[in-house]
């Protein structure tokens, strides 16, 4: 397996996991929904777990990987607005949570770029 085959299904396992984890853990996610989002945090935390794990399981698939590929790298910026609340949250904690907070931040842009560039490798109609 090429690495460019491979690399669509690092990028499904890994929002395989965070969407797991969003229904395993929710708690942690909760905290860091946006307050001003309408409803309660809980539905966020469920909702984006449960996006977390269409996009990985459209990854998984050559027919739909271009498109889960493409709202892959749109949620990965969808979701910055958590990171910042939890960076805003977090300010006075402890130095390594502080900065794990902060980590988070920039983070999102090689996710961005890394999801454009599965799109970019995904032929707009995969061989069957």
């Amino acid at each position: 397996m090429s690495p460019n085959q491979r690399s669509p299904l690092l990028l499904a396992g890994l929002l395989a996991a965070a969407g797991t984890a969003h229904f395993a853990g929710p708690r942690r996610f909760d905290a860091i929904v946006p307050r001003f989002l309408p409803g309660t945090p809980r539905a966020w935390t469920y909702a984006s777990g449960a996006v977390e794990l269409a996009l990985a399981a459209g990854l998984s698939v050559p027919r739909t990987r271009r498109a889960a590929a493409l709202a892959s790298a749109a949620f990965f910026v969808g979701v910055l607005p958590a990171n910042v609340q939890m960076a805003v949250d977090w300010r006075r904690r402890p130095a390594p949570l502080r900065a794990a907070a902060l980590a988070r931040l920039p983070l999102q842009l090689p996710l961005v770029l890394w999801a454009r560039s599965v799109a970019r490798n995904t032929p707009d109609r995969p061989a069957t």
